[in-house]
C-alpha cells in the first residue's frame, strides 16, 4: 500500500506531498492542472526513463519519493535476491540531476533502473484509458488465465521441469557435438597415445638420464683425473693423507705442551677427517665410472626420443609429457564409451521431455477448463458497464513448449451484437478497451497481487450509469486493495473515501501544480462546480451533498 508519495522539481510541480487512504481515494482538478503529471512522477518512480526536460527548476535535482507498506507482499525473497535490505516499510526513491543522471534506491541502496521496474510492478498497478498494449499482448493474456485458473502449482512444476528438459537437451547436443570432435581425433589421439606409452616414461628421468650421459661421455677423463687425486692423497711418499697425518702428530704434541692450542688440534683432526672422507668417496666414485660405449649409445638414444616428443608437443619435461599421456588415454577411453554414454544421455533427455508434456497437459487441460467461466463472467461485467452484447471468446493452439507452456492464447472481442469476436488488437475502441481491461482487474484483483491500483480517467466517454456501476466495482476492489481514482465525473468523485484536488497556482514567478486533501464542505464545493461549473447554484450543491451520501 502506497502511505506517501512526494514530488520535488517534477514538470509543474514544485514540492507536493500526497498521503492516499487505504481503501478508495479520489483525484479531480481542472483540466491541465497536473493531475497527468502526478501520473508521469510515478511512472519514474516505477521505473520509466526520464531526461532532464522534467526538471522544474534546470538547476536543481528532481527527486520522486513513495513509501510503501510491503508487509503482506511476500517479498523477502526478492529483496534477498537482490542484496537488499528488507523493512515491511519500503522506501522507493527515484533522482535526476540537472546533468541529466537518474539514480534509483530501494531503501536508501542504490539499485539499477531494472530492478526498480520490477519491485514497482510488485507495488503499484496504473490503469489508464490509452494504456491498450499490454492487454493485447499474449503473454499478459496468458498470465491472465493463469491467475483466474490458479494454476500456480501446475505452472511451478511445469517450468521445473521445462528446465530439466533444457538442461538435459544442452547436455545431450553438448555430447553429440563432442562425440564429432573426438571422433575426428580418435585416430590421431590414439597414434600420440601410442608413441608416449611406448617410451613407458617414469617421473625425473630425464635429469636422471642426462646426468648419466655426461658422466659416460666423459667416464675415461673423469677416471684419468679421479686416479691422478687419489694418487696424491694416497701416495706413501707425496700423498697429501700421510703428510697430514703427520701435520696432525705435531698438533697433539703441540696441545700438550700448552692448552691453549687444543682449539687448533681440535680444527685441523676436523679439516683430517672430512680429507680422509673425500679420499673414500672418491674412491668409491672412482671404482662407479666404466667406459660403456653401449648403455651411453642407449641413454643417447633414449634422451632423443624424449627430446623429439617434447618438441613435437611444445613441452619441456618429462613430467609434462606424461600427463599430455594421461590426457589422451582419458580421450581415447572416452571415444571408445562414448555410445553407451550417448545412449544413457539421450534416455535422460527423452525421459526429461516426457515429464515436460505430462506436465505441459496438465497446465493446459486447467487453462483451457477456465475459459468458458471466464468469458461468461466478463461478459456479464462488461453488460454492467454498458456493453450488454459484448463477447469474450478464446481462441487456442498448442505450441511447442517454452517456459511459459505449450500453448499459444489469444482473447477474442466483440462489442456489437452480430459482430464476430476479433483479437484485441484489431477491434476494440480506446473507450471499449478501457472497460474491457477495467472488467478484466475488478476480475483478477483478488488472484493477481494488485496491492495499490491507479485507474486514470477510464470514465471518459462512459455515461453517468455506466460510471457508477464502474465507481461501485471500485469500492469493491478498495475492500482488499488500495484504489486511487482520477475522474472529472463528480458521480465518480463521490464515492470516494478520501478526495484530493490538484490546482494550478500562480501566485509565484512560474506556474505550479499543488494537491491538497479536501474535508467535507471542500468536497462539496469541488463536486458542485464539477457538476455545474465555477459558480455552482444552490441546486448544484445540493446534488454534491446528495453524491456524498
Amino acid at each position: 500500500m502506497l502511505k506517501s508519495l512526494s514530488i520535488a522539481n517534477y514538470a509543474l510541480i514544485d514540492q507536493l506531498l500526497m498521503q492516499p487512504g487505504v481503501g478508495l481515494s479520489m483525484i479531480t482538478g481542472e483540466t491541465g492542472a497536473g493531475k497527468s503529471i502526478m501520473l508521469g512522477a510515478v511512472g519514474m518512480l516505477l521505473g520509466n526513463r526520464a531526461d532532464t526536460k522534467v526538471l522544474l527548476h534546470e538547476d536543481k535535482k528532481c527527486v520522486i519519493e513513495g513509501v510503501f507498506e510491503i508487509g503482506n507482499y511476500g517479498l523477502t525473497k526478492f529483496f534477498e535476491s537482490e542484496d537488499l535490505d528488507y523493512d515491511a516499510t519500503c522506501i522507493v526513491r527515484r533522482e535526476i540531476s540537472p546533468s541529466g543522471k537518474s539514480r534509483s534506491f530501494i531503501n536508501d541502496t542504490p539499485v539499477l533502473l531494472e530492478t526498480l521496474k520490477i519491485l514497482g510492478a510488485k507495488l503499484m498497478d496504473v490503469h489508464s484509458q490509452h494504456d491498450t498494449l499490454q492487454l493485447g499482448s499474449g503473454e499478459y493474456q496468458l498470465g491472465l488465465i493463469d491467475a483466474f485458473a490458479q494454476t500456480s502449482s501446475e505452472t511451478k512444476e511445469y517450468k521445473s521441469n521445462f528446465r530439466t528438459y533444457k538442461a538435459a537437451q544442452k547436455k545431450f547436443e553438448a555430447l553429440q557435438q563432442r562425440a564429432i570432435e573426438l571422433k575426428k581425433e580418435a585416430d590421431f589421439n590414439a597414434f600420440q597415445l601410442e608413441e608416449l606409452s611406448a617410451l613407458g616414461l617414469r617421473e625425473g628421468e630425464q635429469h636422471e638420464l642426462e646426468s648419466s650421459q655426461e658422466i659416460l661421455e666423459n667416464a675415461e677423463e673423469i677416471k684419468l683425473r679421479m686416479n691422478e687425486m687419489l694418487h696424491l692423497l694416497q701416495d706413501e711418499e707425496v700423498g697429501v693423507l700421510n703428510g697430514m697425518t703427520q701435520l696432525n702428530n705435531g698438533m697433539q704434541a703441540l696441545s700438550k705442551l700448552a692448552h691453549v692450542y687444543e682449539e687448533l688440534r681440535t680444527r685441523f683432526q676436523s679439516l683430517l677427517i672430512e680429507l680422509q672422507d673425500i679420499e673414500e668417496t672418491l674412491g668409491d666414485e672412482e671404482s662407479a665410472v666404466e667406459v660403456d660405449f653401449e648403455k651411453l649409445e642407449h641413454t643417447r638414444d633414449r634422451l632423443s626420443r624424449i627430446y623429439q616428443l617434447q618438441k613435437k608437443h611444445g613441452l619441456a619435461t618429462v613430467e609434462e609429457l606424461m600427463a599430455l599421456e594421461k590426457e589422451l588415454a582419458e580421450k581415447v577411453f572416452e571415444v571408445q564409451n562414448l555410445d553407451e554414454v550417448l545412449q544413457i544421455t539421450a534416455k535422460e533427455l527423452e525421459l526429461a521431455q516426457e515429464n515436460l508434456f505430462d506436465s505441459g497437459l496438465k497446465l493446459q487441460k486447467k487453462r483451457i477448463s477456465c475459459f468458458k467461466v471466464f468469458s461468461k463472467e466478463l461478459e456479464i461485467l462488461l453488460s454492467g458497464l454498458g456493453m450488454e452484447n459484448a463477447k469474450i471468446e478464446f481462441e487456442h493452439k498448442s505450441i511447442s513448449p517454452n517456459l511459459s507452456g505449450i500453448d499459444e492464447i489469444e482473447i477474442l472481442f466483440s462489442a456489437n451484437k452480430g459482430s464476430a469476436p476479433q483479437p484485441l488488437k484489431k477491434v476494440a475502441s480506446g473507450g471499449e478497451f478501457s472497460r474491457l481491461l477495467f472488467a478484466i482487474k475488478y476480475l483478477m484483483a483478488d488472484k493477481m497481487a494488485l496491492p495499490t491500483l491507479i485507474f486514470d480517467e477510464i470514465d471518459s466517454g462512459i455515461s453517468g450509469e455506466v460510471a457508477l456501476k464502474m465507481v461501485g466495482m471500485m469500492q469493491d476492489i478498495s475492500k482488499n486493495h488500495q484504489v486511487i481514482c482520477i475522474t472529472h465525473l463528480p458521480q465518480v468523485a463521490g464515492k470516494g473515501d478520501v478526495h484530493f484536488f490538484v490546482y494550478k497556482d500562480n501566485s509565484s514567478a512560474k506556474t505550479i501544480s499543488k494537491i491538497k486533501l479536501l474535508n467535507r464542505e471542500e468536497r462539496i464545493e469541488e463536486l458542485a462546480k464539477m457538476i455545474a461549473g465555477v459558480s455552482p447554484s444552490a441546486s448544484a450543491l445540493e446534488s454534491a451533498k446528495e453524491l456524498l451520501r
